[in-house]
């Protein structure tokens, strides 16, 4: 049965709604960002570009590099803004735009989140690389899905207990990456960790400027949260959703992180362009060795 025009929604050119895409737009391996503009920081580096289209905070270029079709796509901020990407990438591929019906035979898309974080923990230094081997959410997207099955509630029920979790705030849910991905693009220089994932940048993530907040000692205590030796390392606002949608919609995801800030140490990067730059080209190289 083919779907609603209300829930697929197609643009007068038959692009999907936001991003503006078609499918012949998408290459199976995707790099997301969060800032628009970082989309040319990455294509830069192509050998050509196919492909190029901005709308709203969603600016997407497919092209090559090393002969890999590759596609980037800026997110925006925030895992609202990734339910919204993450359907409509599975859409483009997995739906028949014609029809407008469910394809028989699924694809697996391979998608790097290339983004910015601040460490929790002193020994992870400013200026370096974290990949997240799994992310918590505190944003609640997940509940909204059937999603029970991709979440470790062990982790999640033991977080709650340890932090003294405010009820009022969105049930913590705690989901891996892809193992694939990682063995790909991971390496010992890198640090890995837990990636916690927020709703906001200042009273969620525990800061402060003018407002009090529900619980000051938040971050103090996700530093010192260890779940079978498993610590929570830094702080950021989209890989909960990334791993989670994946997971769901039978993708495989990946968070690489640049740690511009260390909150407990208060430092932060005098060069973040720089090292985003290093963390940009080092994905790619590992993409396509």
């Amino acid at each position: 049965m083919p779907l609603k025009a209300s829930e697929f929604i197609l643009n007068e050119d038959g692009s999907i709604y936001h991003l503006n895409l078609r499918p012949e737009h998408l290459a199976d391996t995707i790099i997301t960002v969060g800032d628009p503009d970082r989309v040319a920081k990455v294509t830069e580096h192509f050998d050509d570009i196919e492909f190029s289209i901005k709308k709203r905070e969603f600016h997407t270029q497919t092209g090559s590099y090393r002969g890999k079709r590759i596609s980037v796509i800026s997110t925006g901020i925030g895992t609202d803004n990734i339910d919204i990407v993450f359907n409509e990438l599975d859409a483009l591929v997995n739906i028949d735009f014609e029809k407008k019906e469910v394809k028989k035979q699924l694809k697996s898309l391979d998608i790097i989140r290339i983004g910015t974080t601040g460490s929790i923990q002193a020994e992870i230094p400013i200026d370096t690389f974290l990949l997240s081997e799994k992310a918590i959410g505190f944003d609640g997207l997940l509940h909204f899905y059937q999603s029970e099955e991709i979440i470790d509630n062990h982790f999640s029920e033991a977080f709650i207990k340890y932090m003294d979790w405010f009820p009022k705030k969105a049930h913590p849910y705690v989901v891996d990456n892809s193992k694939k991905l990682q063995k790909l693009l991971d390496t010992e220089d890198i640090f890995k960790g837990i990636t916690a994932t927020n709703i906001g940048f200042y009273g969620p993530q525990g800061r402060s400027l003018r407002l009090g907040l529900q619980d000051d000692q938040m971050n103090a205590k996700l530093a010192a949260f260890n779940y079978h030796d498993q610590k929570i390392t830094n702080l950021e606002m989209e890989t909960s959703g990334i791993y989670g949608m994946s997971k769901l919609l039978g993708h495989n995801a990946v968070s690489m992180n640049v740690i511009l800030a260390n909150r407990a140490t208060g430092e932060f990067s005098t060069t973040p362009q720089k090292t985003m730059e290093k963390l940009i080209g080092y994905c790619l190289d590992k993409l396509t060795s």
